[in-house]
C-alpha cells in the first residue's frame, strides 16, 4: 500500500511537472506569437499620398520618426516623440527634447542616415531634398502652415493615432472657446477687434505673419480678425509677407503683437521701429495695445497652443 502511495505521488509529480511544462510552453508560444505579431505590424506598410502628390508606402506603425518642421509640438500632443528634429531651442516643450537628435536645417542627410528612421515627416517643399530623403526612408511632405485641425487630423492618419487626434482637437476647441468667451465677457476684448503680428528678421526685414505661428492662434473663429491687407495674405495661402515700415498704418490692427527674436540685428531694427513717428502714431500704440512675446514661444503647434490659451489672457490683461 505504501508502495502504491509512492507510485501515485511520483505520478502526481510527473503530471504536475508536465502541466507546468505545457503551461510554460503555451505562455512562451503566446509571447512569441505576440512578439512576432508586433514585429509584423511594425514591418507592414500602407499606401499614402502627401499633399504635394508624392505617392508611396509608409509604415503602419512607425517607431523611428524624424519630424523636420515648425510644428514639432503637434507630435508631442499626440504622445509621439520623434527621434530627430531640426533643433528647437527656447520652446515651451524644450525640456522634452533631451533625447531628440538635431538633424539640422537644411537637413543633414548623413545625420538622417545615421539615425535609421522608418519614417520622415518633412516640411520643406524642395523637390530635390524630398528625393534625397526618400532614398533613406519613406518620406511625407507635410504642410506645417495648414490649420491646426487639418494638421492634427493628417498626423493622426499618418501615425495611426486617429482617435488621439480627434480627442485632442475636441478638448482644445472647448478650451479655446472658453478662453475667447471669458475675454469678451470680462470686457478685455471687444467683438470684431482686429489684430496683427509683426517680427523683424536680420537684414532690417519686417514681416507681417499670416498662416504661421501666433497668427493661427489669434485668428481663431472666436478670436481677433485680420485687417484687410492681412486677409489678402491669408487668402494667398502665405505664411508671412515682407513689408515696408511705411505700410504699417494700413496693415496694423487694433492690437499689435511683436515677436522678439534672438538676433541682435533684428532686435536693433525693432528698437528703431519703436522710436519712429510712424509707429508712435498707430492707434494700437496710442491705446497701449501692443504686446511682446518671444518668437519661439509663439508657435502654432498643438503643445504651444495649449500654453498660449493661458498666456494670451495674461498678455491682454496687462
Amino acid at each position: 500500500m505504501k508502495h502504491m502511495r509512492n507510485i501515485s505521488g511520483t505520478l502526481g509529480i510527473f503530471v504536475l511537472a508536465g502541466s507546468l511544462l505545457i503551461g510554460c510552453s503555451s505562455s512562451a508560444s503566446q509571447a512569441t506569437t505576440a512578439t512576432s505579431s508586433e514585429a509584423s505590424q511594425k514591418s507592414q506598410t500602407r499606401p499614402y499620398t502627401d499633399y504635394l502628390g508624392h505617392a508611396g508606402n509608409i509604415p503602419v506603425s512607425p517607431s523611428r520618426i524624424i519630424y523636420s518642421g515648425e510644428t514639432f509640438g503637434d507630435m508631442l500632443a499626440l504622445g509621439v516623440k520623434p527621434i530627430g528634429g531640426f533643433g528647437y531651442t527656447n520652446q515651451i516643450f524644450e525640456d522634452q527634447l533631451h533625447d531628440v537628435e538635431n538633424v539640422g536645417f537644411p537637413v543633414n542627410l548623413e545625420k538622417v542616415l545615421e539615425l535609421q528612421p522608418d519614417l520622415i515627416i518633412h516640411a520643406n517643399t524642395e523637390e530635390k531634398e524630398y528625393e534625397q530623403l526618400a532614398k533613406i526612408a519613406p518620406t511625407v511632405i507635410f504642410d506645417t502652415f495648414a490649420p491646426l485641425e487639418e494638421r492634427m487630423t493628417q498626423l493622426g492618419n499618418i501615425l495611426g493615432k486617429q482617435e488621439t487626434a480627434t480627442k485632442w482637437l475636441a478638448d482644445y476647441k472647448r478650451k479655446s472657446e472658453e478662453m475667447w468667451k471669458k475675454l469678451k465677457e470680462s470686457g478685455i476684448m471687444k467683438e470684431g477687434e482686429t489684430a496683427s503680428v509683426f517680427t523683424y528678421y536680420p537684414g532690417d526685414r519686417l514681416f507681417v505673419m499670416a498662416r504661421t505661428g501666433l497668427s493661427q492662434v489669434i485668428y481663431d473663429t472666436n478670436g481677433f480678425k485680420p485687417t484687410a491687407p492681412i486677409q489678402e495674405i491669408l487668402d494667398a495661402q502665405k505664411g508671412f509677407e515682407l513689408i515696408s515700415v511705411e505700410r504699417l498704418p494700413e496693415i496694423a490692427g487694433d492690437r499689435i503683437f511683436i515677436l522678439n527674436t534672438a538676433s541682435e540685428e533684428a532686435e536693433k531694427s525693432t528698437q528703431e521701429l519703436l522710436k519712429s513717428r510712424i509707429w508712435k502714431d498707430l492707434p494700437a500704440v496710442k491705446n497701449g495695445y501692443v504686446y511682446f512675446i518671444d518668437i519661439e514661444k509663439s508657435s502654432s503647434d498643438a503643445t504651444t497652443r495649449e500654453w498660449l490659451l493661458q498666456k494670451i489672457p495674461e498678455m491682454l490683461a496687462k
